[in-house]
């Protein structure tokens, strides 16, 4: 180490002392840290280090189960959460009734129903009624005479009666339904008509009063 003196005549006075601090290789390091363990062996066997003192024994005892069984437990996991259920709208109550049973009783064999009335057969169709008939030869009818007048006048036409003949085969009753146009030869057809003779009308076997047309022709040709 070397000390520096500041010369005369500086503006700074005293110059500070600068120290260079040593640099140790790796060689030297080992070298100092044999030297240590040469001397800690020495020193060992000269007994300048005071011997070990003895450790007292470790006893290790097993607890008992009972006291393993004081152990806290692992804690059991929380039970699930029920579901809540659907409220359910209470339902009218109902009351059963139960009759008690009667009593057998013996009952007779109910009755056959009545037996249902014959049905009368339907009435048969009434049969057709034939009209009255005036044109059968064996009547012999009469033509009705030619009033004198009307011949003379030229007076043509043709009547029509209507008579109702009776279950004989008689005229009861004679109108004109259509006229020939001259009052003359309308009467000299009734009055011929009144003398006339009738087969009755007829439904199935028997006679019935009808009615009944009967035309009448006054003509001068022929």
């Amino acid at each position: 180490m070397s000390l520096a003196h500041a010369h005369p005549g500086s503006t700074s006075g005293i110059q500070r002392t600068a120290y260079a601090a040593p640099r140790l290789s790796k060689s030297g390091i080992l070298a100092v840290l044999a030297a240590h363990a040469a001397l800690l062996g020495l020193a060992i066997h000269l007994d300048v280090l005071p011997s070990p003192v003895p450790m007292p024994a470790l006893m290790v005892s097993l607890l008992p189960a009972a006291t393993a069984a004081a152990q806290p437990t692992p804690s059991e996991p929380p039970p699930p959460r029920a579901k809540p259920t659907p409220a359910m709208k209470p339902q009218p109550s109902r009351t059963l009734t139960t009759n008690a049973p009667s009593p057998a009783t013996t009952s007779a064999p109910p009755e056959p129903p009545p037996a249902a009335p014959p049905v009368a057969p339907a009435p048969a169709a009434p049969a057709p009624v034939s009209p009255p008939r005036f044109d059968a030869d064996y009547l012999k009818n009469p033509a009705p005479n030619y009033p004198p007048m009307s011949r003379r006048m030229g007076e043509e036409g043709k009547v029509l009666l209507r008579v109702f003949v009776d279950a004989g085969g008689r005229p009861t009753q004679i109108e004109i339904k259509s006229s020939s146009g001259s009052p003359r030869l309308d009467q000299a057809a009734s009055e011929a008509v009144w003398r006339w003779q009738f087969v009755p009308a007829r439904q199935g076997d028997e006679a019935r009063a009808a009615w009944v047309v009967v035309p009448i022709v006054f003509t001068l040709k022929g």
